[in-house]
């Protein structure tokens, strides 16, 4: 239903509509001096401002509000009363003459953000400023926000002046006014007016480039300007006590950065604070003290637990390079807390940024990572040993050996798994050890590791393990393992032996089992040679079912 259409039908405007909409402007008013525009807080009071017009647009098409001091009255009736002056929007108009205030449909989307903060700017003027809240209503040149103003001339009645927009005060007025208040010229002096008589007189690549200057200057980073202030002040004082200041006023902003989301402006921070310390001249040790301790406070548990703990539940979130940047700042001491924490988060982006951080860390500081690996009651033992898998970190070979004889198996199946994937000698020597593990799976993922890799050194306890009687108790799955790594590890050597087994005319026929004559089978496809083959062949008719599918697996195996 357009506007006239509702007058038409009779639509009643109640009065307390428009004290809710004065409400909610007066609220917006004040968030929006307390907040930045990217703010939620500032965003939301916007919308509610907009929402608030709405039903008051539905019925009337102008809205004409008479200010009386501290209240604000609608067709007689008062709509807003304030009586504390210091709070009361209706007194921050009147104070400096404005008698009548005009409102037309479009105002709440295109200039009431603009309205409001003139209003903010003129509260807080000085005395003696040169401007006050109809010149700076002039600037703006509204077109859906008109007013009155009485201005008091001696003693005589104070006339009403009315602005409405940029018709109603043409630019020939602006003009004369501007040249009368302004003062004589000197003779000699140049004025551009003399020149060219017209208002807008810079070419268009002139215009561009002050656009682009201007926005630039709006756009730029006020506080790390303010920063790079305070670090040149630092670097260019030597004087004790003004660097004691700087370094307090550091102190309390720091945490304040970390609390807004402003981590490249923190990141940026340490970094400085580090060129700082390299190369600021009389510098003493308490100074160069307290410039270490902001890299060492970031890295401390508590604040990245409480770094993380933000990151995972805002909605929302800084961007993921910033909050890398500020992460490539953390030292040693916070590689634990990462790990940690890095498994419980809920967020994938921020999970995978900790991982990253972890990583950076753990590569370039090996002696951190040996302590962990060498700290058994660590919450972040289990994702060390992982991380140091992953990295294929040689240094932390020694560490997982000694995370071998944890008495968790969970730990020292991981061991083995890291272990593994390094794969140097040192760490094949680990895994040997780990053949004889007391628990299952870590033993079958030792010789597993074992055969693959065609370890020497581990033919003497897989060799005790076939041979003797420990084979023929274990389940089928660990007792191929063993098998598989024997033929890998011995390989023509172990040919003998097998083939002994395997026989169906042998010593040994009538003691072995179906499953320890297969096993022997696929221990003789990891030969591979011709000798092995003439073994396998001869067995491929055994009477055994069991047997002879093990045999027919392992002439395929050995032949692909």
């Amino acid at each position: 239903m357009t506007t006239a259409a509702a007058r038409s039908e009779g639509v009643v405007l109640p009065t307390s509509q428009i004290s809710e909409l004065f409400t909610s402007l007066v609220k917006a008013m004040r968030a929006f001096q307390m907040y930045l525009p990217n703010n939620p807080v500032y965003q939301r009071a916007a919308q509610q401002v907009r929402a608030a017009f709405a039903p008051v647009w539905a019925a009337t098409d102008v809205l004409e509000l008479q200010v009386v001091e501290t209240d604000l009255h609608w067709e007689g009736e008062v709509v807003y009363q304030q009586l504390s002056k210091s709070d009361s929007f209706a007194w921050a108009l009147y104070k400096d003459g404005l008698r009548v205030l005009t409102l037309r449909p479009g105002v709440e989307e295109q200039e009431l953000v603009r309205f409001l903060d003139v209003v903010n700017r003129a509260r807080f003027l000085p005395a003696d400023a040169s401007d006050d809240l109809l010149t700076l209503l002039w600037a703006e040149e509204f077109q859906w926000i008109s007013y009155q103003f009485a201005e008091a001339y001696g003693d005589s009645a104070p006339p009403e002046r009315q602005g409405q927009a940029a018709e109603q005060v043409s630019a020939e007025v602006r003009q004369q006014q501007v040249a009368e208040d302004a003062p004589a010229r000197n003779s000699g002096v140049v004025d551009l007016d003399d020149f060219d008589s017209t208002l807008y007189f810079l070419d268009e690549a002139e215009i561009n480039y002050v656009v682009r200057e201007v926005t630039a200057e709006y756009s730029r980073d006020v506080r790390s300007s303010a920063m790079t202030a305070l670090f040149d002040l630092f670097e260019q004082q030597t004087v004790a006590e003004v660097r004691e200041e700087i370094l307090t006023i550091l102190d309390q902003l720091f945490p304040n950065l970390l609390n807004a989301g402003e981590f490249r402006t923190a990141a940026g921070v340490l970094r400085e604070l580090r060129i700082l310390r390299d190369r600021s001249a009389a510098l003493g040790a308490p100074q160069r003290d307290r410039l270490q301790s902001f890299e060492l406070k970031l890295s401390e548990p508590a604040i990245v637990r409480q770094l993380i703990q933000s990151l995972d539940e805002a909605s929302i979130r800084p961007g993921d390079v910033d909050v890398s940047e500020l992460l490539g700042e953390l030292r040693p001491a916070a590689l634990e807390t990462l790990v940690i924490w890095a498994p419980r988060l809920g967020s994938e982006p921020v999970r995978q940024i900790l991982e990253s951080a972890a990583d950076r860390i753990a590569a370039a500081n090996g002696a951190e990572v040996l302590r962990l690996l060498r700290t058994p009651d660590s919450e972040a033992l289990l994702g060390i040993i992982g991380l140091a898998g992953r990295l294929q970190l040689q240094p932390a070979v020694s560490g997982l050996g000694d995370a071998l004889s944890h008495q968790d198996p969970a730990i020292r199946l991981a061991a083995v798994q890291a272990l593994t994937a390094i794969g140097s000698p040192g760490a094949l020597a680990h895994i040997d050890r780990a053949i004889d593990d007391a628990d299952r799976s870590v033993r079958v993922a030792a010789v597993k590791a074992a055969g693959a890799r065609g370890y020497k050194s581990a033919l003497r306890r897989v060799e005790a393990v076939v041979q003797g009687k420990a084979a023929r108790a274990m389940e089928l799955s660990e007792k191929m393992a063993f098998f598989e790594a024997y033929g890998s590890i011995a390989g023509a050597s172990g040919i003998r032996y097998l083939e002994g087994m395997l026989a169906p005319r042998g010593l040994l026929r009538m003691k072995e089992s179906s499953e320890m004559r297969a096993c022997a089978a696929i221990a003789l496809a990891r030969i591979r040679t011709p000798e092995a083959r003439e073994v396998l062949e001869r067995a491929a008719a055994d009477k055994d079912l069991v047997v002879r599918n093990a045999v027919s697996r392992a002439l395929r195996e050995s032949a692909a």
